[in-house]
């Protein structure tokens, strides 16, 4: 048996890798798996998510272990006792696999299948296994396989007792290179490669990013905890032809359509990945580009599974990623989905527990209309034209002015930098001290509401 601290339990997107590390990446489809959890007061019904990862990925979780522990185990991360009963467990159902629920060191793993005699994964290695069953255009791919030799690279160590290695001091030294150095070089190398080919995927995206920016249409970004309901509302809102699947992470690659809002406007809507309790880290970095259709948007459109028994703490884990990519203070509207599924009382106890928000079902169309008002309500009025002396020390307000406004004029001054543009709220919510300097006044000659940045 591999050992399991080196031992990649995912398979990636595609088959990158023509070493023999590449034949040791396997799927955890259709094997028997117990689910394992470990934490101060934890209990069974704290794995459910973990038991729907395990599901979208293939696998059929068959048992749960829970241990409540202030700190995880060093070596075994359960107990020693604990490890006795999961290996019983183990082989009185027949079961192949053990996931765990939190990332575990490679010595971890190593140890955890030493004693186990099955394949031990963990929570981050599932996520990125259903990452890559799912992600399907060349930038998801490329995200998804970045993650994965991210993942893998400092699990090598160790990879078989039979493998050589480079050795150190008298009567070690080796003709070259082992065969362990050779993988661990090459996937540096294609990880570069895939760092160098996301930048460029990157490139082509902000071309199309300021595009949408330039038409001056708001742009709203539909952010959610996965399987909340995202692609679903976003069909519904407007006719998108987008995958909608009842699994976690069945949309990876991000949708841009155009919306009609109340009163005639419009704006863009994009979909994006969908976020769960510890995202891993990894994932986070691979797909930030992606996650910077969030950043630069106009508003958040947050949809959440009203019908969750665990809905605070998955609008909880939306917000912690959010203020992870930088996105924790932007405008948002709440759309609580799934109302179809519950009672009037439970409708009525669900508007009392969160005010603010808006009930709607994607599925029937309940609710869209309300939804539609209060989007248009919280979207920023059209871009503003405003006319600001930028000081010198401060141009890097000015290369945000070119970056992301429309700028009509711009002339040196003993000062500063004169500049005319057309700002969003974002925009002017940076320059809005240099407003007051130049007068504080738009196109019209009409004062500058600094409350909403509109025309008063």
């Amino acid at each position: 048996m591999p050992d399991a601290g080196t031992t990649p339990p995912v398979r990636p997107a595609d088959r990158m890798l023509e070493s023999p590390i590449a034949a040791t990446w396997r799927s955890v489809a259709h094997e028997r798996a117990v689910l394992v959890g470990v934490g101060p007061g934890i209990h069974e019904g704290d794995l459910d998510e973990l038991a729907a990862l395990a599901d979208s990925a293939g696998a059929e979780p068959i048992g749960r272990l829970v241990q409540s522990r202030s700190a995880p185990d060093p070596q075994y991360w359960i107990g020693k006792g604990k490890v006795e009963d999961l290996h019983g467990l183990l082989h009185a159902a027949g079961a192949e696999l053990v996931i765990f629920d939190d990332e575990l060191g490679p010595g971890t793993l190593r140890s955890l299948e030493a004693r186990l005699k099955v394949k031990v994964v963990d929570r981050t290695a599932l996520i990125l296994d259903i990452f890559a069953l799912h992600a399907n255009s060349k930038e998801g791919k490329a995200q998804v396989e970045l993650a994965q030799l991210n993942y893998l690279l400092p699990r090598l160590r160790g990879w078989g007792e039979a493998m050589s290695r480079l050795g150190g001091g008298i009567g070690t030294r080796g003709p070259g290179e082992t065969k362990l150095e050779v993988d661990r070089q090459h996937i540096r190398r294609r990880i570069t490669k895939l760092r160098r080919d996301v930048k460029d995927l990157r490139k082509e995206r902000d071309v199309k990013r300021a595009r949408r920016q330039k038409s001056n249409l708001p742009q709203i970004a539909i952010v959610g905890y996965t399987n909340a309901g995202k692609s679903t509302l976003m069909r519904r809102l407007t006719g998108a032809d987008v995958i909608v699947a009842d699994q976690l992470f069945a949309t990876l690659d991000p949708t841009t359509r155009r919306i009609d809002l109340p009163g005639g406007r419009h704006a863009t809507i994009s979909d994006t990945v969908g976020f769960v309790s510890k995202l891993p880290h990894d994932l986070v970095e691979a797909f930030r580009s992606t996650l910077e259709e969030v950043t630069l948007s106009d508003l958040i459109l947050h949809v959440a599974d009203g019908s969750s028994p665990e809905l605070e703490r998955q609008i909880e884990a939306v917000r912690r990623v959010l203020e992870e990519i930088g996105a924790a203070n932007m405008p948002e509207v709440v759309a609580l989905n799934k109302i179809d599924r519950l009672r009037g009382s439970e409708r009525a106890r669900l508007a009392t527990r969160f005010p603010g928000t808006v009930s709607v079902s994607a599925i029937t169309g309940e609710g869209v209309e309300g939804l539609l008002e209060a989007v248009g309500t919280a979207t920023p009025d059209p871009p503003v034209e405003v006319e600001v002396l930028i000081p010198w020390p401060r141009g890097d307000l000015v290369a945000m002015l070119y970056d992301e406004a429309e700028v009509l004029k711009a002339e040196a001054e003993p000062d500063g930098t004169r500049v005319r543009a057309r700002v969003g709220l974002r925009e002017l919510a940076a320059i809005r001290a240099y407003v007051a300097l130049a007068g504080g006044r738009s196109d019209m000659g009409e004062p500058i509401d600094q409350s909403t940045g509109s025309s008063q």
